[in-house]
């Protein structure tokens, strides 16, 4: 298969790396160790139920969401290859 100026395989191996990328961001985002009883934002009681199925929560579930909408999504790159995608 004719593969232009690339060598065979480097399109896998761009895809590869940005799956991994995006998986080391994810696991950067993960919380551990022990769950604070308060919320340090605004200093209200975190329920316990919270705190025993999110290891490490800092913030109330107000604040959390809060926070989680302030979050800019990481654009990444169109391998689509679509004019439908691209508008999008």
């Amino acid at each position: 298969m004719a593969s232009g100026w690339t060598r065979d395989g480097a399109v896998q191996d761009q895809i590869d790396a940005s799956i991994e990328d995006a998986v080391q961001q994810a696991r950067s985002n993960l919380q551990s160790g022990e769950s604070a009883q308060v919320c340090e934002d605004c200093d209200a009681s975190i329920p316990e139920a919270r705190r025993a199925a999110v290891p490490g929560v800092r913030l109330c579930i107000t604040c959390q969401s809060a926070a989680e909408q302030d979050e800019v999504a990481v654009g990444g790159i169109n391998r689509r290859g679509s004019k439908d995608s691209q508008l999008r």
